[in-house]
C-alpha cells in the first residue's frame, strides 16, 4: 500500500485544516495578549489591563477556529466582543486583526450582498475603536481601518469569485468531455451501422444465390451458405461491440442519413496522396502478408491513420511522416510517426499535435486549435494529449480490444501506434 493511501495519512490530511485553524487562533491570541501586557502607556490613554481585557481578547480570537463553518456567526460574535472591548477603553490595536480575519472569511464564503453588509458593520465597529487612538493620529487611524476593511473585503470577495469560476469551468469541462464522448459514440454507431448493412446485404444476395442454385449446383450453394455464416458472425460481433461502447448512452439515437463509402486501409493510398498534396510528405510501408481485415477493424485502423495525419497537417506542416502497417497472423499494427519538423518549430509551430480533434462525418476530423508558439514541442504535445481526437482513437481501439499509444518519439517528433488483434476464425471464407 502506498503511504499516501494509508488510512492514517488520510486522517491526518483531513485533520490538517482544523489543526491550522487552532494554531492560528492560539497564536493570534498569544500575540495580542503579549501586546496588551507589554505595550507602554505612560500617558494613561487606555484603561488599565485587567482580567476582563484578556477574557474579551479570548472571546475575539478563539471562535476563529470555527470561522469556516460559521463565518457570519463568528463575525457577529467577534464584532460584539470587540465593540465591548473598545467601549471599555482598553488598548485597541490587539483586537483589530480578529475582526479583519473574520470579515475576510465572510467575504470568501458568503454571497456578495451578505458580505457587503458585514463589511459595513465591521467598519463601524473599527471606526468606534479609532477614538482610542493617540492624540494627533486620529485621522490616520480612521484611514487605516477604512483601507484595511476594504482590502480584506476585496480579497475575500475575489477568492470567492475565483473559486466559483473554477467550479464552473470544471463543470463545463466535464460537460464538454461528456458531450464529446457521446458524439464519438454516435459516430461509431453510425459507422458500425454501415458495416452491419454491408453484412446484411451480403447475406441477402448469397441467400438468393443459394436458393437459386440449391438443386442445380450444390457446391455453389454450399459456398454461399458458408459466406452467409461468416457474414452473420461478423455482423453479430460488430453489433455486440457497438452495444458495449454505447451501453451508458444507449438512448442517444444515431443520425439517419445515406451511408457513405466504407473506408479502410485499402484507401490508404488515396489518403496519403491527399495529405501529400497539402504539403506533408508521407512514406507508406506495408510489411507482413497483407490480408483482408474485418470491416470494423479495417475502418478503425484507417481512422487512426487519418486522425494522426490530420494532426500532422494541422500542427506540423512540412514534417516528414512515415506510416507503417504490419500484418501478423493474429494482429495488425499501425504506426504513424513524424520527424519533429524542426523548420516549422523554428518558424513558430512548436506546439505539438493537440489531439483535440472533433470527429467529423466521414472521418474528416478537425484537429482543433493547437497550443501557442513555444520552443518545446514535446511538452506542448504532452499537454494536449487528452484531447477529443485522442479520446476518439482510444475508444475505437478499445472497441476491438486493441491498444493505442500517442507520445513523443525518443529521437524527436511524435508517434501514434495502434495494435489490434484480428480474429481469423471463418474470416477467409
Amino acid at each position: 500500500m502506498q503511504l499516501s493511501a494509508h488510512p492514517a495519512v488520510a486522517r491526518l490530511r483531513a485533520a490538517r485544516p482544523a489543526v491550522v485553524e487552532i494554531a492560528y487562533a492560539l497564536g493570534s491570541l498569544w500575540i495580542s495578549t503579549s501586546m496588551l501586557a507589554n505595550w507602554p502607556d505612560p500617558e494613561g490613554y487606555w484603561r488599565d489591563t485587567d482580567t476582563l481585557a484578556y477574557v474579551l481578547l479570548g472571546a475575539v480570537y478563539l471562535p476563529l477556529v470555527l470561522r469556516r463553518r460559521f463565518p457570519v456567526a463568528v463575525l457577529v460574535s467577534t464584532g460584539l466582543c470587540i465593540a465591548a472591548y473598545f467601549t471599555l477603553g482598553y488598548y485597541h490595536v490587539p483586537a483589530v486583526c480578529g475582526m479583519l480575519l473574520a470579515l475576510y472569511t465572510v467575504a470568501a464564503l458568503r454571497p456578495r450582498p451578505v458580505s457587503i453588509r458585514c463589511a459595513a458593520a465591521s467598519l463601524l465597529v473599527l471606526l468606534w475603536g479609532t477614538r482610542l487612538a493617540e492624540p494627533g493620529i486620529g485621522p490616520l487611524s480612521v484611514g487605516f481601518v477604512t483601507v484595511a476593511t476594504t482590502v480584506c473585503w476585496v480579497a475575500g470577495d475575489g477568492s470567492r469569485r475565483l473559486r466559483d469560476l473554477t467550479r464552473r469551468l470544471r463543470l463545463e469541462q466535464e460537460e464538454k468531455a461528456r458531450r464529446a464522448v457521446v458524439a464519438e459514440r454516435i459516430q461509431i454507431a453510425r459507422e458500425l451501422h454501415d458495416v452491419i448493412a454491408h453484412h446484411v446485404s451480403v447475406i441477402s444476395v448469397q441467400t438468393g444465390l443459394a436458393g437459386y442454385v440449391f438443386s442445380s449446383d450444390p457446391p455453389t450453394a454450399r459456398r454461399a451458405l458458408d459466406t452467409i455464416g461468416s457474414s452473420a458472425h461478423e455482423a453479430l460481433a460488430e453489433m455486440r461491440r457497438m452495444l458495449v461502447v454505447l451501453r451508458e448512452d444507449g438512448s442517444a439515437p444515431a443520425e439517419e442519413g445515406v451511408a457513405g463509402e466504407v473506408c479502410g486501409l485499402g484507401r490508404l493510398g488515396e489518403l496519403v496522396r491527399r495529405v501529400g498534396a497539402a504539403g506533408v510528405p508521407v512514406d507508406v510501408a506495408i510489411t507482413g502478408t497483407a490480408y483482408a481485415l474485418p470491416p470494423g477493424i479495417d475502418l478503425c485502423a484507417y481512422r487512426v491513420v487519418q486522425e494522426a495525419l490530420t494532426n500532422v497537417l494541422k500542427h506540423a506542416p512540412a514534417a516528414h511522416t512515415t506510416v507503417r502497417v504490419h500484418y501478423t497472423e493474429d494482429e495488425v499494427r499501425v504506426r504513424v510517426k513524424d520527424d519533429g519538423n524542426a523548420a516549422a518549430r523554428a518558424a513558430g509551430h512548436g506546439g505539438g499535435h493537440g489531439h483535440g480533434a472533433d470527429q467529423g462525418h466521414g472521418g474528416r476530423r478537425g484537429a482543433g486549435p493547437g497550443p501557442g508558439p513555444g520552443p518545446d514541442r514535446t511538452g506542448a504535445r504532452a499537454a494536449g494529449s487528452h484531447g477529443q481526437g485522442l479520446t476518439g482513437m482510444r475508444e475505437r481501439a478499445m472497441i476491438y480490444h486493441g491498444t493505442l499509444t500517442a507520445e513523443p518519439a525518443p529521437e524527436g517528433g511524435f508517434e501514434v501506434s495502434l495494435r489490434v488483434p484480428v480474429p481469423r476464425t471463418g474470416h477467409d471464407a
